[in-house]
């Protein structure tokens, strides 16, 4: 079977009715997780990008109080695993400035919460890399969101 390209998708969206699109809407949300946390985004979170900032920003607090720190690979994984989650609620809002502040909360986690995390090389690259986007997203903002964000990220760095 092939699949549709979005263009033929949004031809075939214009022709149903309001009740069909909310039957496919419904059914899609059944099937992956992650079109309902997206759908949950779009319907709920999205009038209020700073609590849904906050939202987040608590979410990866929790994650990193509750990594396991028995070994290194164990907590590794588990940073890992903290910055795919960040980076996907960070791909629902699809807005730079989000993208920016949870960044950059991470690596102040990353740095501030387990210190022993930054001894092994592999996560100091991890952050060296994290530290590149970010600079490279903060170039695209407007002027004075840029230098709050340089400002925010020099205490991280420092």
């Amino acid at each position: 079977m092939k699949t549709a390209t979005v263009k033929e998708l949004k031809e075939e969206l214009k022709f149903r009715s309001e009740e069909d699109l909310m039957k496919i809407i419904l059914r899609l949300s059944r099937f992956k997780k992650e079109n309902k946390e997206l759908l949950t985004y779009l319907l709920f979170e999205s009038n209020d990008e700073d609590d849904y900032v906050v939202n987040v920003k608590t979410l990866m607090d929790t994650m990193f109080l509750a990594l396991n720190t028995s070994n290194n690979y164990r907590l590794q994984k588990g940073v890992r695993k903290i910055l795919r989650e960040a980076k996907k609620y960070v791909r629902y809002s699809g807005n730079k400035e989000t993208e920016v502040a949870v960044l950059i909360h991470f690596c102040r986690l990353m740095r501030e919460t387990h210190p022993q995390v930054m001894r092994s090389k592999t996560m100091r690259d991890l952050m060296a890399r994290q530290i590149i986007l970010i600079r490279t997203r903060i170039s695209t903002l407007h002027e004075d969101l840029q230098y709050d964000f340089e400002t925010e990220l020099n205490m991280v760095e420092v």
